[in-house]
C-alpha cells in the first residue's frame, strides 16, 4: 500500500461503513478512492448527472441541495468531516440525487460507485453498516420534510438557529457553529425566501430573542427561540 493509499485508509476506516474491513479490502478500497479539494462555493456535482462516487469529508463543509425548475434553493443538509453523502445511485444505479457545494475550502473522499458495490456483495458486515447509515439519513429526510411540511416559517429559522447549540434531523442538520450565515443562505435551509426570513429575524431582534452584528446572528434567550422552534 502507498503511502497516499495508507492516508486515505485512516480516514475511510472511521467511517462506520468500512470499520470492519480486513487490511487487503481496505487497501482495494484505497485504491479506488481519490481525494479531491475544493475551494468555498466549489461545486462537486449536480443533481441529475451521472453519479461518479460516494463522497465522504475528510475536511471543510459541504451543503447538499435541491434547485427547483424555477431556480429556488432547498437545503437538505450540510456535511462535516467524517461525513458521507452520495449513497444513493450505490443502490439505484440512478444520476446523483441532489447537488453538492463547498460551503468552505473543503477536501472529500471520492470513492468509486463499484468499488463500494464490489464490498457489499463480499462483506455482509459492510451492507449491514451501509443501510444502518443509510437509514439515519433516511430519518432526517422524514423530519426534513415534517418541518418544511407542517411547521411555520418562524418555527424552521428557530429550528436552524438551534442547530449550532442542539445538533438535531430535519432543517439546518449539519451546521458548523463557525460559519457566518447570510439571510439567502438561511432561507435555504429554512425553506423560505430571503425577504421573509428578513422579516423574522426583525421580529426575533424586536423581542430580544436574537441580536445581529456585522452578518453574525447571536442567540439571546435561548428559552424563548426554543418555543418558537416547539
Amino acid at each position: 500500500m502507498t503511502q497516499t493509499e495508507k492516508s486515505l485508509s485512516a480516514v475511510l476506516v472511521s467511517l462506520g461503513h468500512f470499520t470492519h474491513l480486513t487490511a487487503e479490502e481496505l487497501a482495494f478500497l484505497s485504491a479506488h478512492t481519490r481525494r479531491e479539494r475544493y475551494e468555498g462555493g466549489g461545486v462537486l456535482f449536480l443533481q441529475d448527472e451521472p453519479c461518479h462516487g460516494m463522497y465522504v469529508v475528510e475536511s471543510g463543509l459541504v451543503r447538499i441541495f435541491r434547485v427547483s425548475p424555477e431556480g429556488r434553493e432547498q437545503v437538505l443538509r450540510l456535511m462535516r468531516p467524517g461525513d458521507a453523502f452520495n449513497e444513493v445511485p450505490i443502490f439505484d444505479r440512478g444520476p446523483n440525487p441532489a447537488s453538492a457545494q463547498a460551503c468552505v475550502p473543503t477536501t472529500v473522499l471520492a470513492v468509486e460507485v463499484d468499488a463500494v458495490r464490489c464490498l457489499l456483495r463480499s462483506n455482509p458486515t459492510v451492507g449491514e453498516e451501509a443501510l444502518a447509515y443509510f437509514a439515519t439519513r433516511l430519518r432526517h429526510l422524514v423530519i426534513l420534510v415534517e418541518d418544511l411540511s407542517f411547521r411555520h416559517v418562524a418555527s424552521r429559522v428557530a429550528r436552524v438557529l438551534l442547530q449550532i447549540e442542539r445538533p438535531a434531523a430535519g432543517v439546518g442538520a449539519g451546521l458548523d457553529p463557525g460559519i457566518i450565515l447570510t439571510q439567502q443562505e438561511l432561507a435555504a435551509l429554512a425553506g423560505t425566501a430571503r425577504e421573509v426570513v428578513a422579516r423574522t429575524l426583525k421580529e426575533f431582534v424586536r423581542v430580544g430573542i436574537v441580536r445581529l452584528d456585522r452578518g453574525r446572528i447571536h442567540v439571546m434567550d435561548r428559552d424563548e427561540l426554543e418555543r418558537y422552534a416547539s
